[in-house]
Formats: C-alpha cells, structure tokens, sequence
C-alpha cells in the first residue's frame, strides 16, 4: 500500500496570512521601520514615514526604487524589495513606499537605487 501526499492549493487568505507571517517574522530579526503594513496574496506592502525609513530598508534588504506621480507635488517611491529566502527557496515580495515632495533633496545612495 502507497500513500501519496496531495497539496491543495493555498486559499486567498492563507496566502495573505502566510506573506503577513514572513514578513512579521523578518521584522523581529530585523527591526525595520514598518508603521503601515497591508498583506495581499501577491506582496505585502508597507508605508513608511519618510525618505530615512525608506534608506533603512535600502541598505538592509536591497532592491529597485520606483518614482511615480502622486499628483499635486508629490511622487510615490516604492522600493521593490523581498524577504530572504525561506527554507523551501520562496521569499515575498515586499513593496515599502513613502511620498516624497517633487525636487527634494534625496541622499545618493537611494538615488542610486532608482531603477533606470
């Protein structure tokens, strides 16, 4: 007699629980800033404060800086990062975004983060 194993697939709120969870536990080894977090089943996302906050998760995690219009003088940047891999080789995307007054002085290194 056999068994074989059979895998259903996630659920919409177990995927959204699971990114929650990976992403809360990256954050107890790793105190970034994360005032605001929404998980979804494709990304969890967080707002931070200001353009330090966003420089915090720069540096520890890495990743790509989007700049897009938020209108009346503001640009959205977004910071494209992941956790670390977990045990079976997946991470979750992570998206840390801040608004940022057009023409503000930002420090050279995440502006050297800004995807081309």
């Amino acid at each position: 007699m056999t068994t074989e194993t059979t895998f259903r697939p996630i659920s919409e709120y177990g995927l959204i629980s699971d990114n929650r969870t990976a992403v809360e536990a990256m954050l107890d080894y790793s105190p970034l800033p994360a005032p605001t977090m929404i998980a979804r089943p494709d990304a969890v996302f967080v707002t931070v404060a200001d353009l330090d906050d966003l420089g915090e998760w720069l540096q520890a995690q890495g990743g790509t800086i989007h700049i897009s219009s938020a209108a009346d003088g503001l640009e959205l940047w977004t910071l494209l990062t992941s956790t670390p891999p977990r045990a079976d080789g997946s991470s979750v995307p992570v998206r840390v975004s801040v608004p940022v007054p057009m023409g503000e002085q930002v420090m050279g290194y995440i502006r050297a983060a800004v995807a081309a």
